[in-house]
């Protein structure tokens, strides 16, 4: 299976919001049990590389997936768990626990 979340890139300039998504997303990892290390790339050179220009950027894999955005936690286990399952249609299961 191809579709393991490896690697999650938080890249930011080290701003309030940056900062923000990064905690938020370690939150989203715990949440959904991922044994992933979240990164927090400061390193402006690293995003030019990856062709983004609005902050902060989050990468699954070192793949970009969502650049000028502060989404909750909640849209957070949304975006990586789209990334962990393959079929859309299988998965109809209302997991919305509080």
């Amino acid at each position: 299976m191809n579709n393991q979340i490896e690697s999650i890139q938080v890249l930011g300039s080290g701003c309030p919001n940056c900062h923000k998504l990064f905690v938020t997303t370690q939150e989203a990892v715990k949440q959904l049990g991922l044994e992933v290390e979240v990164e927090y790339i400061t390193d402006i050179q690293e995003m030019l590389n990856l062709g983004i220009i609005s902050m902060p950027v989050l990468a699954i894999n070192g793949q970009a997936i969502m650049a000028g955005q502060l989404p909750s936690v909640e849209q957070l286990k949304e975006i990586l768990q789209e990334g962990l399952t393959e079929d859309e249609e299988e998965c109809g299961c209302g997991h919305h626990h509080h």
